[in-house]
C-alpha cells in the first residue's frame, strides 16, 4: 500500500498521553492539506528521494526555480556544508536539495548530500533518505545522535539551515524585513572539526503575510509555542505556481574560521555575508 499520512499518527507518537479533540485533529487535516498530500502519494508510491521532490515542486506545486553560481558547488573529493538562510521552511529545502543535485548529474553522480531538518519531516518517509533529523523540542535519540556522527564522518554533503526555523518579520535598522532568526554555531564548530568548507546559499523567498502576522502576534503575547509552524504546509501550498531565485555563493575555506572571532560571532558573520549579496 502507499505510504498515507496520519495526523492522529503523528501528534500520538510525539505526546502519547496528550489528548486531542477531534475538531482539532479536523482542522490540522485542512490546515496540512492531509487529502491531498495523500492523493498525491497514492499516485507516485514508488517516489522517493529527488524524483520525489521533482514531482512535488513541478507537478503537485507547480513552482520552478533558476540558479546562478553553481559553479560554486564543489565536485572534489572534500565533503562540504552547505548553508542558507531559510524564508520558507521546508519548500525552499527541497528545491536547493534538487538544484545542488542536478548541477552535479553531469559533473559527479556519486556524490551524496544530507539535509539537516526538523525530526517531525522524517514522518515524510519518501524523503528519509536525504533528511538527518534534529529535534526541536527535545534531545536526539541516541540512534539518531549515532547517525549524525556517522554522517559527518563521512564523505556525504550535509545541507543545513542555521538558523533552525523559517525566517520572521523583523524590524532591522529602523525598517521591517523578512529576515533569519540568529544563526546557531554548530556549523561553524563542524566545519572546523571535520575540515569541510562552507558554502553560502541566498534564497529569496517569502511566506504570506498572515504567517508573519501570526508568528509576530505569538511574540507579542509572550506564546512561546511556534504556532505558525502548523501552517507551514499550507504556506507550501500557497506558494503554488511561484518561481524562485537561488544564489550559490562562493565556498568560504573551513581556515577562515580562525581565533579571531567566536564560533557563535563566525555563524552571523556568514549570515550577514550572506544577506549581502541581496543588496
Amino acid at each position: 500500500m502507499p505510504i498515507q499520512f496520519d495526523i492522529r499518527a503523528i501528534l500520538k507518537s510525539k505526546a502519547p498521553k496528550a489528548h486531542v479533540p477531534n475538531c482539532l485533529i479536523r482542522y490540522l487535516e485542512r490546515i496540512t492539506h492531509v487529502k491531498q498530500m495523500n492523493a498525491f502519494l497514492r499516485r507516485h508510491p514508488e517516489a522517493r528521494d529527488y524524483e520525489f521532490i521533482r514531482l512535488t515542486v513541478s507537478e503537485e506545486l507547480g513552482c520552478s526555480a533558476s540558479i546562478d553560481g553553481t559553479e560554486n558547488i564543489p565536485t572534489g573529493d572534500r565533503p562540504v556544508i552547505f548553508v542558507s538562510n531559510h524564508p520558507l521552511g521546508g519548500l525552499d529545502g527541497m528545491i536547493i536539495a534538487q538544484i545542488i543535485h542536478e548541477s552535479r548529474k553531469s559533473k559527479d553522480e556519486s556524490r551524496k548530500l544530507k539535509v539537516i531538518v526538523n525530526d517531525l519531516l522524517m514522518n515524510m518517509e519518501p524523503l528519509a533518505g536525504l533528511w538527518a533529523p534534529v529535534n526541536k523540542v527535545g534531545r536526539l535519540s541516541k540512534e539518531q545522535a549515532a547517525e549524525q556522527q556517522r554522517m559527518w564522518e563521512s564523505n556525504v554533503d550535509v545541507m543545513t539551515f542555521p538558523a533552525g526555523a523559517c525566517s520572521r518579520l523583523q524590524r532591522i535598522d529602523g525598517k521591517w524585513q523578512i529576515r533569519d532568526l540568529e544563526w546557531q554555531k554548530n556549523f561553524v564548530q563542524r566545519a572546523k572539526e571535520y575540515q569541510r568548507d562552507v558554502v553560502p546559499i541566498y534564497f529569496e523567498g517569502r511566506n504570506s503575510r498572515f504567517f508573519y502576522a501570526l508568528a509576530y502576534i505569538r511574540k507579542l503575547l509572550h506564546i512561546k509555542l511556534n504556532i505558525e509552524m502548523l501552517y507551514l504546509v499550507d504556506e507550501m501550498y500557497g506558494a503554488h505556481g511561484k518561481h524562485f531565485k537561488v544564489h550559490v555563493l562562493p565556498p568560504i575555506p573551513y581556515t577562515a574560521f580562525d581565533n579571531s572571532h567566536t564560533p557563535k560571532e563566525w555563524a552571523q558573520i556568514v549570515k550577514t555575508h550572506i544577506y549581502n549579496y541581496q543588496s
